[in-house]
């Protein structure tokens, strides 16, 4: 029971003590010191709300979605937050399908007791009308390869999906101001969710030997090792939970000497985690302008007429230059937006006076049918 997150992997003798002697070396299997972090990866799916967060070789994937519901009783004016955990049995051989197991459910606990014992998601901004609707916030997290320490991963993907998550923003409409309306995002942009702070989970790993504490433990390690302690703290030190699971006791001064590691790996987490974040933020930023820039219709054949009809007035020698430039791939369109775009010059074929057309765009003088040279030139006499 006090071994409920760890793997049931069964390692032989020689194997136990190989890994014990090598953290006693401060060493370990992956070549890693015994306080040292697995490399984090945080990706982001096309819907809001759902990360992918890969901690070394475990991979943990969450998604986030919301409803309307009645508020409880106690409290009408907050909307509620749930967990749900699936351990699939190809993430790991032990894993049962069917109902979640005790580790699905300690799991689950641990990260719902440190975001609401924190108070970390504003809930009372959850509200839509007081006593009758609020949105219910759902994290469902999905284990999908378990290499060790599942809650730390697990942890980060909600705190992930959480960030990039937009609930439709809602009105109170109709005679009396109780019917509440949902805009779909078209008609009005989703609103995200309130975190004062994000508790990160940092898990560290007891062996026999009172010495020895790893930070972020292996799946190979979780199996020798005979207590774990997950402490869960925001960047500024605040602990929002602690959980201790095993038989064996720990010194207070170990403890605190957790605590202060884990504040430092908590600050570390939250930056990635905000950085990763803020990225995702301005790619779909510029998704969404691309997406309206697409969206406006365009009319080549009547802009290259505009296009012809200024740079024939110009008569710069940059025009040859630029309508090159405006050529499509197939010479077929070409001809077809060239004929409909000529209405500003029609050249008809059978016209002798178009064959004895040399000149370029550049070599036509638009003053040269109006103005007579000799009526200027007379002025001008008379002032010498």
């Amino acid at each position: 029971m006090e071994q409920r997150l760890a793997n049931c992997v069964q390692l032989t003798v020689n194997e136990k003590q190989f890994i014990e002697n090598a953290l006693l070396s401060e060493l370990r299997v992956d070549g890693r010191g015994p306080l040292e972090y697995r490399k984090l990866s945080i990706k982001f799916g096309k819907d809001d709300g759902s990360a992918e967060v890969q901690l070394g070789e475990t991979r943990v994937m969450s998604f986030v979605s919301a409803q309307l519901v009645q508020p409880y009783k106690d409290r009408p004016n907050e909307g509620t937050l749930s967990i749900f955990t699936e351990f699939s049995p190809m993430a790991d051989p032990s894993f049962e399908p069917g109902r979640p197991g005790e580790s699905a459910v300690e799991l689950g606990r641990i990260i719902d007791r440190g975001l609401r014992e924190s108070r970390a998601i504003d809930t009372e901004s959850l509200c839509i009308l007081s006593a009758k609707l609020v949105w219910a916030i759902r994290i469902d997290i999905h284990i999908l390869d378990n290499a060790g320490n599942l809650v730390d991963a697990a942890n980060i993907a909600a705190l992930a999906s959480l960030l990039t998550f937009r609930r439709p923003e809602c009105s109170l409409g109709g005679e009396d101001g109780q019917q509440v309306v949902v805009h779909p995002p078209e008609v009005r942009e989703p609103l995200p969710l309130i975190l004062h702070h994000l508790p990160v989970a940092v898990t560290f790993g007891f062996f026999s030997n009172e010495n020895l504490v790893v930070l972020d433990p292996t799946y190979h390690e979780e199996a020798v090792m005979t207590g774990r302690m997950t402490a869960t703290l925001n960047a500024n030190g605040d602990v929002c939970a602690i959980q201790k699971p095993g038989e064996q006791g720990i010194f207070q001064h170990i403890i605190m000497h957790c605590l202060k590691l884990a504040h430092v790996k908590a600050g570390d987490i939250t930056a990635k985690i905000k950085d990763a974040v803020e990225k995702h933020n301005n790619e779909r930023a510029l998704q969404k302008i691309k997406r309206r820039s697409s969206s406006v219709s365009v009319d080549v054949c009547g802009t290259t007429a505009r296009l012809g009809g200024k740079q024939n007035q110009s008569g710069g020698g940059k025009d040859n230059s630029h309508l090159d430039q405006l050529k499509p791939k197939d010479e077929a369109n070409f001809m077809e937006c060239d004929a409909t775009s000529s209405g500003q010059v029609q050249i008809n074929k059978k016209d002798e006076g178009s064959k004895n057309f040399t000149g370029g765009p550049s070599s036509w003088d638009p003053y040269s049918e109006c103005v007579n040279s000799d009526l200027l030139k007379a002025p001008m006499d008379s002032e010498c």
